[in-house]
């Protein structure tokens, strides 16, 4: 009467780390009769509205690596349980690419500021923090997994209140003082609320704590054009609705495989792996207003279900 993902592998624990990239690499740098860059992320996409307008209760045990398709899989889903496995991050930026997957809307939905923070940075939360931020609902020690899973298997409702209470039997109460992010969230709100990024990287400097210091030196490593990208789809996708943030998402996506910076962030982390990635434009002063609007103003159109699975 409700859906569990629950994905694991023997080596690596994990939920989902995401779409082969690889592949979509590939396809961009073959002939142009390829369609997988173009067809994965309509599918991928299509089945982000499908989970987010699904009335039935839908469960997703991030016990694990949670990252990019991973994050669309679960995050518009009802419950969201985190464990102390649990590794989120939407580390786009520095693929040359832009946290996707429906980002535009659950990131700017973070309380204050965070979301552009995790969309710009692709810092990754763990465990606890998971539930603090906002990304998780519920927090469940790994080893009660299966436990819950049991119970949960004998509901024979759709009632939401009532997943939410067996869920809850297992549950670990979170201590909110003592989160990473809470430690920092005066300054993230601060400054990750600014209008430009070369606003947040001068106030981090002129901050001049470790936590500043590290946070312009991740930045400097992304590429610039999705940092401006990204902050401009961070401040779109808070006005629109989650339908409207997946169909700028597709016209997004389809721009960066038009461009450069995609293919070489993958050729560069995960192609050649030299971790030498050679954007274009190289610097944020370079990368034009009107070369971000063209991102948003790209021809591609995604079209979704104008049903949502209300019955099922």
């Amino acid at each position: 009467m409700f859906l569990i993902l629950c994905l694991k592998v023997k080596v690596i624990r994990l939920f989902c780390a995401g779409g082969d990239i690889v592949k979509i690499y590939q396809s961009v740098k073959s002939s142009p009769s390829q369609t997988l860059h173009k067809d994965f992320f309509a599918e991928e996409y299509i089945l982000d509205y499908l989970i987010g307008t699904l009335k039935t209760p839908h469960i997703s045990f991030l016990d694990g690596v949670t990252m990019g398709g991973g994050v669309g899989l679960s995050v518009h889903g009802q419950f969201r349980i985190a464990t102390e496995n649990t590794l989120f991050a939407m580390p786009e930026t520095g693929i040359g690419f832009f946290p996707d997957v429906g980002g535009s809307y659950f990131l700017p939905r973070l309380p204050g500021s965070l979301g552009t923070y995790l969309a710009l940075t692709g810092y990754r939360l763990k465990g606890e923090d998971v539930v603090t931020a906002g990304v998780a609902t519920h927090y469940v020690p790994s080893h009660l997994l299966p436990a819950l899973e049991l119970q949960l298997s004998k509901i024979n409702s759709k009632n939401p209140e009532l997943v939410n209470r067996t869920i809850l039997q297992f549950a670990k109460t979170i201590d909110r003082d003592i989160s990473n992010i809470i430690t920092h969230k005066k300054l993230i709100d601060q400054i990750f609320s600014l209008e430009s990024v070369e606003a947040i990287l001068t106030a981090l400097s002129q901050n001049k704590s470790e936590f500043a210091t590290e946070t312009i030196n991740t930045l400097l490593k992304m590429s610039p054009t999705s940092l401006k990208v990204t902050l401009r789809q961070m401040k779109e996708g808070k006005k629109l609705d989650f339908k409207s943030c997946l169909i700028m998402e597709y016209k997004l996506s389809q721009a960066f495989m038009e461009n450069n910076d995609f293919c070489e962030g993958v050729r560069a982390q995960l192609v050649d792996k030299d971790r030498q990635p050679k954007w274009s434009p190289p610097k944020l002063e370079e990368v034009t207003q009107t070369l971000v609007d063209s991102y948003f103003k790209n021809s591609s159109t995604l079209t979704l279900p104008e049903h949502t699975l209300s019955k099922v």
